[in-house]
């Protein structure tokens, strides 16, 4: 792992990685309903402060997967298929949290599946994908930033719970209380 990797443009780099990431989320949402789409992106009811921050967290992934793109992946090293397995760990867990999601009534709370582990598996996995992909490029500013992307990233995750709660209510308030936000942690 290095802070500052070498960038430049080339077939075998980071990029490679997300296609992984946006294939899976394309093939979904081609797949799914388009009111489960919708639902997926609903942002009414945020707030002016938390749809700032949704936006400032974005424009950190840009740099983020900017900085993944113009890395070239670190092939035959150690870091490499670590890499490969902790992404391929993170979409299999995605996948299910997209089924989970799909599955559930659009008029009730999503608490299935991996949904009764945290309340927003999707962000964790793809989370564990970016993880992944950052480790396969060997890049330790490609970590510092992703980390601080998912931080901004939080109060928009605050903004989801806000409005689950007035949507569905006292269901919503003991899925709070029951399943932690981001698996064993917090």
């Amino acid at each position: 792992m290095e802070l500052l990797p070498a960038l430049r443009l080339g077939w075998l780099n980071g990029w490679i990685m997300l296609i992984m990431l946006s294939l899976t989320d394309a093939i979904s949402f081609l797949l799914f309903p388009k009111k489960v789409v919708a639902r997926l992106f609903d942002r009414s009811g945020w707030s002016r402060k938390q749809q700032i921050f949704t936006i400032a967290s974005k424009l950190l992934a840009v740099v983020f997967l900017t900085l993944l793109s113009l890395t070239p992946l670190k092939i035959g090293r150690p870091v490499f298929f670590i890499g490969i397995i902790i992404s391929v760990l993170g979409l299999i867990g995605l996948v299910r949290a997209l089924i989970d999601f799909k599955n559930t009534p659009l008029d009730q709370p999503v608490t299935s599946g991996l949904y009764r582990v945290s309340r927003h598996p999707q962000i964790v996995m793809s989370t564990v994908v970016l993880l992944g992909a950052s480790v396969a490029i060997g890049s330790w500013l490609a970590l510092i930033i992703l980390m601080i992307a998912r931080l901004s990233g939080h109060l928009g995750i605050l903004a989801e719970e806000e409005v689950c709660l007035k949507k569905y209510g006292n269901d919503y308030r003991a899925y709070l209380n029951k399943v932690p936000r981001y698996f064993m942690f917090f």
